[in-house]
């Protein structure tokens, strides 16, 4: 589902207003700036910002073409210019990148806030972050008390939709703190699919019934009982519950903290074989990235693609380090080295992430994985699948950009953990030595990250200092690593 302005909502979900949001700015300092929808009529679109912002033109949303034609409509309220947490990015460049929904954010101004209070009166829905505390939230109609002790007492006790909105609320705050653009997109999707309507991704939210326990206890009495014997499995249990089902952050940060061999088997067990909690999930679709075609002057062949992967693994100890990745769950690890080998068995192609983490308590320890690698259809594109903490992961890689020295590389990579219930996307900036790529290829960096639908700002910088002692060994039957890219004449250099 396509986040938009314009959302039908289904019958049982109480309908927002049919007015019309406008702004009337005397001075563009006065007034928040409004975003609108691409709903906006032509004759609007000439004097708007790139067709979403208003200045002191009036900025309205169009009425729907019907009664019939229930809608829902989020407006984003953020002062003028107002600069993100987000890299130099402002506001209006972060919400017109990543959604069509609208919250207020920022806003202080005392004659601005009395006109959100003035015309929010009968909105449903309004989330406001770093703002007047004038301005409250409000979900589903019912405004939300600030959180304190209080506020947990009526979390736990509470039915109904208060409770609904509570639970709701936290997890939109926890999901704001993070401060990342895909935590934006989570949070926007979960008010979606709280109370405008379902969102197929989101799915996983929902309750499941007694057929779960049942199916653990007639399927995997001896893994659970093997995992509350033991204190790290416990602990990651814990940790994962406090996590909503479809929080990959929250989730990945709980299974690399306490990682171990009964998890594995529990994970394996419940998730793995029996999906006892029914989840599901795909590989993205979208966005469709296409990987490079053309590499030192040639067509890209599977083997050079296969090299391009291999990279520096013939000259130095890893294939490639990442510089910066852009999911927050995977890629934002420090100390993160590439290793692409070509295995024993002819044909095959193996890759070992090797990573650092900060646990949860604080230990600073090294994981990897490894994946097994396997041709797409086209040439520069790959299928993995790894066996993680007892749960497959298959993902889709593309090559998006390497130059002729290999001084950096851009790869994609779209995923899903079908039996955890979660689809991911990501992307990471690789050099050879983990530093950034050179002013002089910074156009061309930007060219394959926009075709990634990726802006710069949303990349995570991975902190590359105090990475002594990889565990970087291979099997002790991979043979030694010769790739064509190295081959006499050639003019690069470790």
């Amino acid at each position: 589902m396509q986040l938009s302005s314009w959302v039908k909502r289904p019958s049982a979900v109480p309908n927002l207003p049919h007015t019309t949001w406008s702004c009337r700015s005397k001075a563009r300092t006065v007034f928040p700036v409004v975003f609108c929808s691409r709903a906006l009529r032509k004759d609007q679109r000439a004097s708007q910002i790139r067709g979403f912002a208003c200045s002191s033109t009036p900025c309205s949303v169009d009425e729907p073409s019907s009664a019939s034609e229930a809608v829902a409509r989020l407006v984003a309220f953020v002062e003028d210019e107002a600069s993100s947490f987000l890299g130099q990015a402002t506001w209006e460049e972060v919400m017109e990148h990543t959604a069509d929904i609208w919250i207020i954010i920022g806003v202080r101004n005392v004659e601005a806030v009395g006109w959100i209070c003035n015309k929010s009166g009968n909105i449903q829905n309004v989330i406001c972050f770093d703002a007047s505390p004038e301005l409250r939230n409000k979900l589903n109609g019912i405004y939300v008390p600030d959180r304190n002790v209080l506020t947990g007492l009526l979390t736990s006790f509470s039915g109904g939709d208060l409770k609904e909105t509570l639970l709701t609320m936290s997890l939109v705050e926890e999901a704001w703190s993070r401060r990342n653009s895909d935590d934006i997109r989570f949070m926007l999707l979960v008010l979606i699919d709280r109370y405008v309507t379902p969102v197929e991704s989101l799915k996983n939210l929902r309750a499941q019934d007694l057929s779960t326990l049942k199916c653990m206890i007639k399927n995997c009495s001896s893994q659970i009982l093997a995992c509350l014997s033991n204190s790290n499995c416990r602990k990651a249990i814990i940790c994962l519950n406090n996590c909503a089902p479809t929080d990959q952050v929250c989730s990945y940060r709980c299974i690399a903290s306490y990682e171990c061999s009964e998890l594995e088997a529990f994970s394996l067990c419940v998730l793995q074989k029996h999906n006892c909690l029914g989840l599901s999930a795909e590989i993205p679709s979208q966005p469709d990235v296409k990987p490079m075609e053309v590499f030192r002057g040639v067509p890209i062949t599977h083997s050079i693609a296969e090299d391009i992967f291999v990279g520096w693994l013939e000259k130095l100890e890893w294939s490639w380090r990442v510089v910066a990745g852009q999911n927050p769950a995977y890629d934002q690890f420090p100390c993160q080295f590439q290793i692409f080998y070509r295995g024993a068995a002819r044909g095959s192609l193996w890759y070992v992430p090797v990573f650092r983490i900060k646990t949860l308590d604080g230990r600073l320890i090294w994981r990897k994985r490894r994946y097994r690698v396997r041709r797409g259809e086209t040439a520069g594109t790959f299928h993995f699948s790894v066996l993680d903490n007892g749960v497959v992961s298959q993902e889709y890689w593309r090559i998006v950009d390497v130059p002729d020295d290999l001084s950096w590389g851009l790869f994609f990579y779209s995923g899903a953990a079908a039996a955890a219930g979660q689809s991911y996307t990501g992307a990471v900036l690789v050099t050879p030595d983990g530093q950034w790529p050179p002013e002089s290829e910074e156009k061309r960096v930007l060219a394959a990250l926009d075709r990634c639908g990726i802006k710069s700002w949303e990349l995570y910088n991975v902190n590359n200092a105090y990475c002594e002692g990889p565990p970087l060994e291979l099997p002790k039957d991979v043979p030694r690593q010769r790739t064509s890219l190295w081959s006499e004449g050639t003019n690069i250099t470790a």
